[in-house]
């Protein structure tokens, strides 16, 4: 009888295709191969194998790709994504089924230069120095020779070109170099080493000394390592990284994406002799698939990526650390809506692995099951070294208010002049791209409003440009209102970084200042050493976004500057109290992690709001309690559930017809609340008209199962209407 594979092809299809499977050809479950889709070759996996007494009329599978196999808590993990996103089981598979293309197969050659012995032609004070360095005889990049002599890239590509040099190609850097789990290390502090005792003895695959080899943990539940801004938290986690290495397993860091700066890739490298293995969107063409073969083949010991790295295939997985765990950016608000972090704790019960969370401001669905028993709970109450935490206070904007046209307070002013009259750095937070976030005719009252999109356009003058955040839309910064015509009257209305950059500028003009956004010209890379600049103390004032308060370490920073505590306290989103909290507690942790004491000025018209009030007292633990007691009477998560349908079209009133049939099909039974269709608070984006639907149930309610029958008896899909499932969002716009 022939034998069937069911292929799994990674496109919006929810179920495997049937191939037969021909003679000769070896297939088992998890194989990358390749197969026939209508006119064209594709690529698919094997999902599982039946002995058939038909098939004769299948198409035969083509043959089987030199990749790594998946293995079957992957393919378990692909399942499991599929079920509880309701995404489709063939997009599940695309993140982790990521092969290279032609393009991407070329790896880049790095090249060096040495000396030769040929003098250059035409000798200059510049080439002197350079051919002083490289006397040596030793290979090095032309970047670091230049850097090394003091010249430009220029004045060793022309003596490259005399002969003096000469260029020789060098074998690519290793992607994966071996961690050395007892390189020499600095001690822990007493909490750090206890830390690591609680955190390490309850790993299925670790072995106290003098312990029973026979004997292990009756369960592997994930772990809240939580800590105060500054407490060694990493130091911790590294130690149970070591012991993982020491164990023979791989082990997985996951992070935000700006968090992976060469600062962290740095310290990992003091603790271990070498950076560790780093996925991440920088990295691209051959070296990726290099990096992806190490993993499989086990040669990449430790990885630390964003939240694609989830999904690489590793051989012999030990550990996962999300670091940062409360931030959002490990949710993905397109394509699949998961979340990295739950993810993280799935795939490490579906390998068998420990899970280690850790944060300063851990999220409520973390902390509640830190407090009912589900995670094992570890602390760090204080900070390393016995550095005290920054002292936080309040400047009420209602009493202090700037001078007409500023946005900076004179308390705040003066305490920025002190600090960097001490030779010490400040940051000034605002969580607002861009130097505006309107622009209007004083003339007539135009405001400038994207074409595509329900959102005003944000002036960014460094670019000269109005910019649509959501979709990007840009147009030049007329000279004249293009409403009425007049000229001179347009205005910006409110601060973004920008802005208060050019105050900064008037008011300390001979220091330096660095602004640190997200949209600069130059992306992740640039932003990373930008912040690598600021840590190494080559900045005087930082003016930022949220991206600084994302655990970085800047040991020169003394005073903390947030400009609009409020700006997060207005939306309609159920987690705006706790995002605010996280935000501002960690910013304001960013100052005094070095020898001298930080503190922390914050800028607000509601001194008295139980979120300022919270930061202030620094009583984190009853702002919890608080906030955990509301979600519970209401029913949100952690204590119920929520999933959004985001109903869009390119016409309003289609999207909201297809909205309404839904509503009308929801036939919610007892435990579920269904709300609306209602206009999206982001009503247009990239031309296309949303509608957004709520679904609340009590905890014990199968969601799944409820919006399965729920979209089988409702409306069909027609035109270009499409239906968004988004099951536990993070985002409510």
């Amino acid at each position: 009888m022939p034998l069937v594979a069911e292929i799994l092809i990674p496109l919006a299809l929810d179920t495997p295709y049937s191939y037969v499977v021909p003679a000769g050809l070896d297939l088992t479950a998890g194989d990358v191969v390749q197969v026939p889709l209508g006119p064209r070759e594709i690529v698919g996996v094997v999902w599982g194998l039946t002995q058939t007494g038909g098939g004769s009329n299948l198409r035969p599978v083509t043959g089987r790709l030199p990749y790594p196999p998946l293995s079957e808590p992957l393919r378990s993990l692909v399942d499991w994504i599929a079920r509880y996103t309701l995404a489709p089981k063939g997009s599940a598979l695309a993140m982790v089924l990521r092969l290279p293309d032609e393009a991407a197969a070329v790896e880049t050659v790095r090249v060096a230069v040495r000396i030769t012995d040929k003098p250059p032609a035409r000798p200059t004070p510049a080439r002197t120095k350079v051919l002083a360095v490289a006397a040596d005889g030793a290979l090095r990049g032309k970047s670091a020779l230049a850097r090394e002599a003091g010249v430009s890239l220029s004045v060793i590509d022309g003596l490259v070109d005399d002969g003096a040099l000469e260029a020789i190609a060098v074998e690519p850097e290793p992607v994966a170099p071996r961690p050395d789990p007892d390189f020499p290390r600095t001690p822990l502090s007493r909490a750090q080493a206890e830390a690591v005792t609680a955190l390490v003895d309850g790993f299925p695959w670790h072995q106290s000394p003098g312990a029973n080899p026979e004997a292990r943990p009756a369960e592997n539940r994930p772990v809240l390592l939580e800590g105060v801004t500054g407490s060694g938290k990493t130091e911790v986690y590294f130690e149970a990284v070591a012991a993982c290495i020491r164990a023979g397993k791989q082990a997985l860091i996951l992070m935000p994406e700006i968090a992976l700066t060469a600062q962290f890739l740095d310290r990992f490298a003091a603790r271990f002799g070498v950076r560790p293995a780093a996925w991440h969107s920088g990295i691209g063409g051959k070296r990726r698939e290099r990096l992806r073969a190490a993993v499989a083949e086990g040669e990449a010991l430790v990885v630390v990526g964003a939240r694609s790295a989830l999904f690489l295939p590793f051989d012999r997985l030990g550990l996962i650390v999300v670091d940062e765990e409360h931030e959002t950016a490990y949710k993905q608000e397109d394509g699949v809506h998961y979340h990295a972090r739950d993810m993280a704790v799935v795939r490490g019960r579906l390998e068998g692995c420990p899970v280690v969370l850790t944060s300063a401001t851990p999220a409520i669905e973390t902390r509640v099951n830190a407090s009912r028993g589900r995670y094992r709970h570890v602390l760090l109450p204080e900070r390393f070294g016995g550095r005290r935490l920054p002292d936080i206070a309040a400047i009420d904007m209602r009493l202090d208010q700037p001078e007409r046209g500023r946005f900076l307070s004179p308390p705040l002013v003066s305490a920025v002049k002190h600090t960097l009259e001490r030779g010490e750095q400040a940051l000034l937070f605002l969580n607002r791209r861009g130097y505006a976030p309107l622009t209007l005719c004083r003339a007539c009252g135009h405001r400038y409003q994207c074409k595509n999109c329900s959102t005003w356009l944000v002036e960014h003058r460094f670019r000269r440009a109005l910019v649509c955040h959501q979709c990007g839309y840009t147009e030049r910064r007329p000279e004249a209102c293009s409403a009425c015509g007049t000229f001179d009257n347009l205005t910006a209305c409110g601060p973004g970084v920008e802005r208060i950059a050019e105050e900064a500028a008037a008011l300390f003009p001979d220091r330096r200042i660095v602004v640190l956004s997200s949209d600069f010209p130059g992306g992740a890379e640039r932003l990373r050493q930008e912040l690598d600049a600021v840590a190494a103390g080559e900045c005087d004032l930082v003016i930022g976004t949220q991206l600084v308060a994302k655990g970085h370490n800047f040991p020169g920073l003394t005073l903390v500057g947030v400009l609009d505590a409020d700006i997060g306290l207005t939306s309609g989103d159920p987690r705006a109290a706790e995002r605010t909290f996280q935000l501002l507690q960690q910013v304001t942790g960013r100052a005094g992690r070095g020898e001298k004491p930080g503190r922390a000025l914050v800028q607000t018209y509601q001194p008295d709001h139980p979120v300022i009030a919270a930061l202030l007292s620094g009583d984190a633990e009853r702002f919890y309690a608080e906030e955990i007691q509301a979600r519970e009477a209401a029913g949100l998560p952690p204590f119920g559930r929520l999933a959004a349908l985001i109903v869009s079209a390119s016409d309003r009133a289609v999207a909201e017809a297809h909205g309404q049939a839904l509503a009308r099909a929801a036939d919610p039974p007892e435990g579920v609340m269904v709300l609306g269709p209602a206009e999206a608070p982001l009503a247009l984006v990239r031309g296309r008209y949303r509608f957004r639907l709520l679904v609340k149930t009590e905890r014990n309610v199968d969601l799944q199962a409820y919006l399965r029958g729920w979209i089988a008896r409702g409306p069909k899909v027609r035109g270009n209407v499409r239906v968004a499932i988004d099951v536990d969002p993070q985002s409510f716009l």
